[in-house]
């Protein structure tokens, strides 16, 4: 299979260890958990550079529920050290595009990448990457003068339309920089007005 038949999905994220002997406590972002964490499954793993894991994956061995909890032993993870250097690991697995779920209010990387974003009807840049934090997700925006992230929530990104290109925002005062006319009104004499950088 070709890449451009492929992408990438964030099915997990591991939040801490479980026992002594390398699980992992999960938090899910698939709503199938029984098709995607089963033995054998392959993860490719999101971790800071630094990290020893990184540009590795991670070989599924078993997941587990623990009271309503999922909890995942992983390969070659024999301990609770082991466990603690994969703390806030994020899970990625490649995804056949052909198979993916039509689902309202739910969207892939490789949609939302390059759309435009528009605030109040007026374009203020398109979509670069999206950032994922333990707290939220952020839209990175890519604009004229610089990028700006925007969480990823609702009250903010109220409308994605991938047929139309567009992503409609609605941030709070002071998220996206204002471009100011020289000549506006302001002060004239030697008083200046200092304002916080964003």
């Amino acid at each position: 299979m070709s890449t451009e038949d492929t992408t990438q999905l964030r099915v997990g994220r591991l939040t801490k260890p479980h026992g002594l002997k390398g699980a992992l406590k999960l938090e899910l972002f698939t709503d199938t958990p029984e098709t995607r964490f089963v033995p054998g499954a392959e993860f490719t793993l999101q971790v800071p550079e630094t990290s020893e894991w990184h540009g590795k994956t991670l070989t599924l061995a078993e997941l587990r529920w623990y009271n309503g909890h999922p909890v995942g032993f992983f390969e070659g993870v024999l301990d609770r050290t082991g466990a603690e250097s994969l703390v806030k690991a994020i899970l990625w697995v490649d995804q056949d595009l052909t198979e993916l779920p039509d689902e309202d209010d739910a969207w892939y990387h490789h949609q939302l990448i390059g759309l435009r974003v528009e605030r109040d009807g007026v374009p203020v840049g398109t979509v670069a990457r999206i950032d994922h934090l333990p707290a939220q997700d952020l839209l990175a925006v890519a604009t004229p003068s610089g990028e700006v992230l925007v969480p990823f929530v609702s009250a903010l990104v109220p409308s994605v339309d991938i047929e139309a290109g567009v992503v409609v925002v609605t941030p709070p005062a002071g998220l996206f920089e204002e471009l100011v006319d020289a000549d506006t009104d302001g002060p004239t004499d030697g008083d200046a007005n200092t304002t916080d950088e964003v």
